[in-house]
C-alpha cells in the first residue's frame, strides 16, 4: 500500500507518474495512484477548479457540485475506499498536458508547502471530519445557485481547497479559515437571494 500523501508536491509527484502505456491519464489511475482513501486529495482537485477561471462556464459550478457530494458523503460515512462511477473514471487528459499542468503547478505547491503543518489537530480528526463532510455537502448542494452570483464559486472553491489542504497536511489552523471562508461564501449567497 502507497505511503499517504502529507504535502502537495507528493500529491503532484503521484499524479504525474500515473499516466499509461498509450500516454494518457484517466481520472481512475489518479484517483489510484493519490490513494483511494485520500479524501484530502480528491476534495482539493475539485475545490481548485472550483476556484478557477473555469467556474465561471455554464454548468461547471454544478458539475463541481455533484462531485463534491459524492466525495462529502463518503468522507461522512468515513468509507475506507473512494468511489466514483466508471463513466468518470475513464475520463482522460493526454499526459503532456498533466505535466505541463503539474509543472506550472509545482512552485505553488512548493510555496504552499513552507506553511502547512501539523496543528489544532482537534479540528480535522474525529467530530470535525463529520463537520467538514457536512459542510463540503452544504456547499455542493449551493453551488447550482452559485452560478448565478458572480465569483461565489471562487470563494466555495478557496474553501473547498482549503479544507482538502488541512486533510493532507493535518492542518487544524488551516481547516478553521476554511470555515471562516465558507461562513462568507454562503453568506453572500444567501444575502444576494434574500
Amino acid at each position: 500500500m502507497a505511503r499517504e500523501i502529507t504535502t502537495l508536491q507528493e500529491m503532484l509527484d503521484r499524479i504525474g507518474d500515473s499516466a499509461d502505456d498509450a500516454g494518457h491519464v484517466t481520472l481512475g489511475k489518479i484517483v489510484e495512484s493519490v490513494g483511494n482513501r485520500s479524501f484530502g486529495p480528491l476534495l482539493l482537485m475539485v475545490g481548485v477548479i472550483a476556484a478557477s477561471p473555469l467556474s465561471g462556464m455554464p454548468g461547471v459550478p454544478t458539475a463541481t457540485g455533484f462531485l463534491i457530494l459524492l466525495i462529502a458523503v463518503q468522507l461522512f460515512f468515513r468509507r475506507d475506499h473512494f468511489w466514483l462511477p466508471k463513466w468518470l473514471l475513464r475520463r482522460s487528459l493526454a499526459e503532456d498536458k498533466v505535466l505541463t499542468a503539474i509543472r506550472w503547478l509545482r512552485p505553488v505547491a512548493r510555496f504552499i508547502d513552507r506553511w502547512l503543518r501539523p496543528r489544532l489537530p482537534a479540528l480535522i480528526r474525529g467530530g470535525s471530519i463529520y463537520l467538514i463532510s457536512f459542510i463540503c455537502a452544504s456547499i455542493a448542494v449551493v453551488m447550482p445557485m452559485m452560478e448565478l452570483v458572480p465569483f461565489s464559486a471562487h470563494g466555495a472553491g478557496l474553501a473547498l481547497s482549503a479544507f482538502g489542504l488541512a486533510l493532507i497536511s493535518r492542518d487544524g489552523l488551516l481547516a478553521l479559515i476554511a470555515f471562516v471562508v465558507t461562513a462568507v461564501s454562503l453568506g453572500v449567497v444567501i444575502y444576494q437571494f434574500s
